[in-house]
């Protein structure tokens, strides 16, 4: 810090007295600068507000996927959750004021992310959208430390037992104990069989093959797991070891291209077997390309979230809402969790203005508070308990060229039987 001095025509007592004041000054100034980031303050209205809350604006962050191979999922996100910011603020706002969203993309790199969080974690109240198990572990830290309210875009086990971060509905294992319930009860597959389970490295497909490895046991089956890359595309490999082990189905947690890939190649070499995906291996854009007819055939998807052709009012409200806004876009399953991730993380702004106070660690008291959080988009959610999924039951769909999302419903959301003992045995 620098100190300028009195000029030499002032006295000697007068120039102590100066510089002593400049270096308190500057200390001060220091200081406030480094507390900043946790200060709060109340507002004209009396709300107490602290980082990314002024009296006319809340802001919150969103570390997307829009470059990487995740960026159909982040666009639908993105775009979706700017709906509901728009649709806030033209209903008055939350505690009377606007929404804003602060976006950045990471492309699903996680040091990009680790650098853009920085950007702007001083700047905002919560992040109702991270893309990505890699990113958000590498977050967890910071966001513990900032308190910092945060909805994954991601479901692994892993991110479960923090108050800041909320897993939204199940978690990956809970839905692959709900694939090969599926196909188990439509008898796809029987006591003694071996399905295979392609799965990405990382918490993603780690967390996907325990769940799949625990029903397999309870169901006299056997798993033959294929770990890959989030840049592998081609899975003619896989499909090749997966034949040889005479697998009678085959589970896959990966990403689009992965799902396209696996039932392509399985069709072409007469592979044809059911294929389950974890929610994040499919899009409808996929009923674009070649692998159109094979998915049809062959896969369905497991999600706590229903499809987007579902006739829930609150869905169909948001279809027609997001085709008015996005004409020409379509309408996936990133709408439909990315919405309901913006109008839950508005409930918990509502609740925390209602107490008095927007300050981030406020605002994660009031979203811990919500026991039966229903936005009316699929089953309502108990936010309670830190250690337990925000929800236990799953949806089953199947492409279909033909449905808005490009899904259609194929079982209502349903607890798989053994899911109660599985995250009793899990503790």
């Amino acid at each position: 810090m620098n100190v300028t001095h009195p000029r030499a025509r002032t006295t000697r007592t007068a120039a102590l007295a100066a510089a002593l004041a400049a270096v308190l000054l500057a200390g001060t100034a220091c200081s406030s600068k480094a507390d900043d980031g946790g200060k709060t303050d109340d507002a004209a209205d009396g709300v107490k507000a602290g980082p990314g809350v002024t009296e006319k604006v809340i802001k919150l962050g969103a570390l997307t996927d829009l470059t990487g191979p995740y960026a159909t999922l982040g666009k639908s996100i993105v775009q979706a959750q700017q709906m509901w910011a728009d649709e806030t603020n033209a209903a008055g706002g939350i505690c009377d004021r606007e929404v804003e969203i602060v976006v950045k993309d990471h492309g699903y790199d996680v040091q990009k992310a680790v650098t853009a969080y920085a950007d702007i974690s001083s700047d905002v109240v919560a992040l109702p959208q991270v893309i990505g198990s890699p990113v958000v572990a590498a977050l967890l830290d910071d966001i513990q430390r900032d308190n910092m309210l945060t909805f994954p875009q991601a479901w692994a086990a892993s991110l479960l037992g923090m108050d800041s971060v909320q897993v939204l509905g199940t978690t990956y294992d809970l839905d692959m104990i709900a694939a090969v319930d599926f196909l188990t009860r439509s008898k796809k597959i029987a006591k003694g069989d071996t399905i295979g389970h392609v799965y990405f490295e990382g918490d993603y497909g780690a967390n996907a093959l325990e769940g799949s490895e625990w029903a397999a046991k309870q169901a006299g089956i056997k798993v033959a797991g294929q770990k890959i890359k989030a840049t592998d595309t081609d899975l003619t490999a896989q499909v090749a070891a997966l034949s040889k082990a005479g697998v009678k189905a085959i589970l896959i947690s990966a990403g689009p291209a992965q799902t396209a890939s696996l039932a392509g190649v399985a069709a072409a070499r007469g592979l044809t077997v059911p294929i389950v995906s974890s929610a994040p291996g499919y899009s409808p854009q996929l009923m674009k390309t070649p692998a159109a007819k094979a998915l049809e055939a062959m896969v369905h998807v497991v999600s706590a979230a229903p499809p987007v052709s579902s006739d829930l009012p609150g869905v169909k409200k948001m279809v027609a809402a997001y085709g008015k806004k996005f004409p020409g876009e379509p309408v996936d399953s990133g709408v439909l969790s990315g919405y309901n991730a913006a109008q839950l993380m508005g409930a918990d702004l509502k609740k925390a203005c209602e107490g008095g106070s927007l300050t981030r660690e406020d605002v994660v008291k009031a979203h811990r508070s919500q026991k039966n959080a229903d936005t009316g988009l699929g089953t309502p959610q108990d936010f309670t308990s830190v250690k337990e999924p925000a929800s236990r039951s799953t949806y089953v769909m199947k492409p279909s060229a033909k449905a808005v999302g490009g899904v259609v419903g194929v079982e209502e959301a349903h607890k798989a039987p053994g899911v109660d003992a599985y995250l009793a045995d899990r503790g």
